[in-house]
């Protein structure tokens, strides 16, 4: 079984949100989509046969209904089908998803005709998909498709990846300029972490790149302490779905402050189908 996470930049309108979850067919095991971000996150999980026809369905479905030039949101982005990463559930298929991040690229290059750019492990070394983001266009080109950016639909960038959480922090009567140093503070191997103006809040938006290294309890309590009164943290915020093993090592009695369930784990998304 492998997982592919598709980001992509729309948000708020909800009919065409609806339209992309029937796209994303039997592979679809959760949504998450932000207003302020103006983003959706897409979780399908699936054998890659199967996978494969609900990701080309779902990209094509947001290439052909999305315009870049007409989007605004908070969350940085390189095209409307921003970010396709492939994710394997097993360790003995590791090389298999990197062969659906590099056919999956072609594919896009070839039937939309934009450029895409590479993620993950490559013949050359790592490649970070926040390396994409800044050197995009600049001293990096394109993998695959054209070497300029569509001026309507932008670029991709597909990735293969081990398991990562998505997990935001809402604060209340903070500046954002203080966002911006909490998120400094908690990164570190395994974290990556963003300040952000969202609404009349701010966010810590983080990403646990390696889930054996760091915990959400440890980043909440982290941030949690250098809060300079008034400021409080509101909520925490799931994106997407998260390895149960990684929701046992929290205390239950604290899924609900850290916004964790079990029934927002990758298992028991699988067993519904």
């Amino acid at each position: 079984m492998f997982e592919c996470v598709i980001n992509i930049s729309e948000g708020r309108d909800d009919g065409l949100l609806d339209r992309f979850s029937r796209a994303a067919g039997l592979s679809l095991r959760d949504r998450h989509s932000d207003h302020f971000h103006n983003r959706s996150v897409f979780t399908l999980i699936n054998t890659a046969p199967q996978l494969l026809v609900d990701v080309h369905a779902l990209v094509t479905a947001a290439m052909t209904s999305l315009d870049l030039a007409c989007h605004e949101g908070v969350h940085p982005r390189l095209g409307i089908v921003d970010v396709v990463p492939f994710v394997a559930l097993a360790p003995n298929v590791i090389d298999e998803a990197r062969e659906l991040r590099d056919d999956t690229a072609q594919w896009i290059a070839a039937t939309h005709q934009v450029p895409v750019f590479l993620y993950g492990p490559l013949p050359h070394g790592e490649r970070s998909l926040p390396y994409v983001r800044s050197h995009a266009f600049k001293d990096l080109t394109p993998d695959a498709g054209p070497t300029n950016r569509d001026e309507r639909r932008g670029a991709v960038v597909v990735g293969a990846r081990e398991i990562l959480v998505a997990w935001n922090l809402w604060l209340k009567d903070v500046p954002l300029e203080r966002a911006k140093s909490l998120a400094k503070l908690v990164r570190r191997p395994g974290v990556r972490a963003l300040g952000l103006q969202v609404g009349d809040e701010v966010q810590v938006s983080c990403n646990f790149t390696d889930t054996s290294l760091v915990t959400p309890s440890q980043v909440y309590d982290q941030v949690s302490s250098h809060i300079d009164e008034p400021g409080v943290i509101v909520r925490a915020e799931l994106v997407g779905l998260i390895p149960r093993s990684l929701l046992q090592r929290e205390n239950s009695q604290r899924w609900s402050q850290l916004g964790l369930s079990d029934s927002a784990t990758i298992e028991s998304r699988m067993s519904l189908r």
